[in-house]
């Protein structure tokens, strides 16, 4: 496989630094971002030590502004961006009843609009190349909702709508566009659950176990290769058989 130039948005995450590391396996010169410089050079560091060189560059993917300013960064370190995964996100859970305008903007700003905000700075260049992967990192919840996450789903289930839409208009250029829905995963978000509430979860899934975040990555490598540009506009559920839609 040619090496191709790829970002990861929220990749200091624990599924985002799964798929970082995925990439850089498969040949690619990978970068991400950060907002809090102190914890982006830690993580950079501790990327190093593990054998993985990753460039990092300061942006808040929630504002246009510092997404380009991102990208630009992005590209004056290792060159003009291939491979786009948009997987930074938040939560603000809450029911709806109670949820207040600032906890549903903060969501759809970093889960949603995010996928504009890096994306549109990217595009132009993957056309002009006739070539580009675009993968959005959605979830479960975008698929079947979930109590006291109105906002989440909401963003969620839009960034599959966005890739739907995307895809249609640039496959043409050698541009695929698919997304990566994760089911419950043995993040330190998650394993931070009470136990006895975690046990529930865990019930309700056919594989009997939470998923790794090195599966979540499998799932988004699956898409990069050039063997896989006939695949786009799809949905790629990696939820353990606990919600199985078309």
């Amino acid at each position: 496989m040619q090496s191709r130039v790829a970002l990861v948005t929220g990749g200091t995450g624990g599924i985002g630094t799964s798929i970082v590391q995925r990439l850089a396996k498969l040949g690619h010169k990978v970068a991400t971002n950060y907002r809090d410089e102190a914890k982006g050079r830690a993580w950079q560091a501790q990327m190093k030590d593990q054998g993985y060189d990753v460039a990092i560059a300061h942006g808040d993917v929630a504002s246009p502004e510092h997404a380009e300013a991102l990208v630009r960064e992005v590209e004056r370190q290792i060159g003009p961006v291939d491979i786009l995964v948009n997987n930074a996100g938040i939560t603000r859970d809450t029911t709806f009843h109670r949820m207040t305008p600032q906890q549903w903007t903060d969501v759809i700003d970093t889960n949603l609009n995010s996928c504009f905000n890096v994306t549109r700075p990217v595009i132009e260049g993957m056309r002009e190349r006739k070539w580009g992967r675009i993968v959005q990192i959605s979830s479960i919840n975008g698929q079947k909702g979930q109590y006291g996450q109105a906002n989440y789903a909401a963003a969620k289930a839009g960034m599959h709508g966005f890739t739907i839409s995307l895809a249609q208009e640039n496959a043409k250029f050698g541009i695929t566009v698919n997304t990566v829905s994760p089911g419950y995963i043995a993040t330190d978000m998650v394993m931070a659950v009470p136990e006895e509430v975690r046990n529930k979860i865990i019930a309700q899934i056919p594989t009997g176990r939470l998923g790794s975040p090195e599966e979540i990555a499998y799932a988004v490598g699956f898409f990069i290769p050039d063997e896989a540009g006939w695949i786009t506009g799809a949905n790629l559920s990696a939820n353990g058989g606990q919600y199985m839609g078309w």
